[in-house]
This record gives C-alpha cells, sequence and structure tokens, in this order.
C-alpha cells in the first residue's frame, strides 16, 4: 500500500470514527486536539487493524526487529 493510500484511509478512518475532519496539522488548539472517547480510539485503532489486514498477503518472512535475522510470519488464529 502506497504512503498516499495509507494517509487517505487513515483520514476516512478518523472522519468515520473519531469525527474528526482532517489529520492536517491546522496550527491551532482548538482544531488539532481533540477530546475521545477510549472506545472511539479502539474503535478506529481497530478499523486501521483490518485495513491493514485487508490491504495484502502477510509475509512469509521478516527480518527480526532486535537481531536483524530472517524469521517465519506465522498467522494466529483464535
Amino acid at each position: 500500500m502506497r504512503h498516499d493510500d495509507i494517509n487517505r484511509r487513515l483520514e476516512e478512518i478518523a472522519k468515520a470514527v473519531l469525527d474528526i475532519p482532517t489529520l492536517e496539522t491546522r496550527r491551532s488548539d482548538s482544531l488539532d486536539f481533540h477530546d475521545v472517547a477510549v472506545w472511539s480510539i479502539r474503535d478506529a485503532l481497530l478499523a486501521a487493524y483490518h485495513a491493514g489486514r485487508e490491504s495484502g498477503p502477510t509475509p512469509r518472512s521478516a527480518p527480526c526487529p532486535r537481531c536483524g535475522s530472517e524469521v517465519t510470519v506465522q498467522q494466529i488464529t483464535t
């Protein structure tokens, strides 16, 4: 997923779930800071998580963030 696509999707989630019209900095406290309920933040995070999962296949391997060696990635099912 391209950077522009990610930003567009995040802005859609912010509008739909958090009732925040834009994620652009507007240099005004009343426009850039919002009171948001924790359950709304949870819903927005879940929407972003699901958008990421739907955006493409799970990689089979990835570098370990700690040591850099290649590790196998397996899907966790619940």
